[in-house]
């Protein structure tokens, strides 16, 4: 009974040791079928090489075979001013831009204000995703005051191909809450 005993414990000292070793070998084996098949999933510090810096990565999922034109367009309901940097700028599906609003608050008083947007033509909307943006939040401004906000954006490759140009546009309104309103008839 004790022999018999003494070959289990071999026997499950053999396979502990297998199981171990085939665990241990798993990493290079799953790095050397991903290589093989063309599946880049490693995270980025395992893709990194020593020296290389992340910024000198290329973003694959750019589609260059394709610009689109994005206007941008600013509306304001009030006495102030409101207005893009740059009227238009030719991106790439997928690359990821940064354009700038100003705003100035011409009046003699504080005021809280927020920016909504609008797309056209409509099937855009859900292909243009904001990455950061002023309109996701309310802003106040003291009189006189000046202020420049960025829109980061990414047009999302599915953009059907007969969409070549797309209109952004913000509406700025005054809002009421932390600063009281101008009162009616002075705007």
């Amino acid at each position: 009974m004790q022999r018999a005993n003494l070959e289990m414990v071999g026997k499950l000292v053999v396979i502990v040791g297998l199981m171990f070793g085939f665990g241990y070998a798993m990493v290079p084996m799953y790095k050397h079928i991903c290589a093989a098949l063309g599946i880049n999933v490693l995270s980025l510090t395992e893709q990194q090489t020593p020296g290389a810096l992340a910024s000198s990565k290329v973003n694959t999922q750019v589609d260059l075979s394709r610009t689109v034109t994005i206007e941008f367009d600013a509306n304001a309901r009030g006495p102030w001013d409101f207005k893009p940097e740059t009227r238009s700028v030719r991106v790439h599906p997928g690359e990821v831009t940064t354009v700038m609003y100003e705003f100035r608050n011409l009046q003699n008083r504080t005021m809280a204000a927020q920016a909504i947007p609008s797309y056209a033509p409509k099937q855009a909307t859900s292909h243009f995703n904001k990455l950061e943006c002023f309109c996701f939040s309310e802003h106040t401004l003291k009189p006189g005051e000046s202020k420049r906000w960025p829109v980061v954006f990414v047009i999302d490759p599915k953009l059907p191909k007969d969409v070549q140009t797309i209109t952004l546009s913000y509406t700025f309104f005054e809002v009421g809450g932390k600063v009281p309103m101008a009162p009616k008839g002075s705007v």
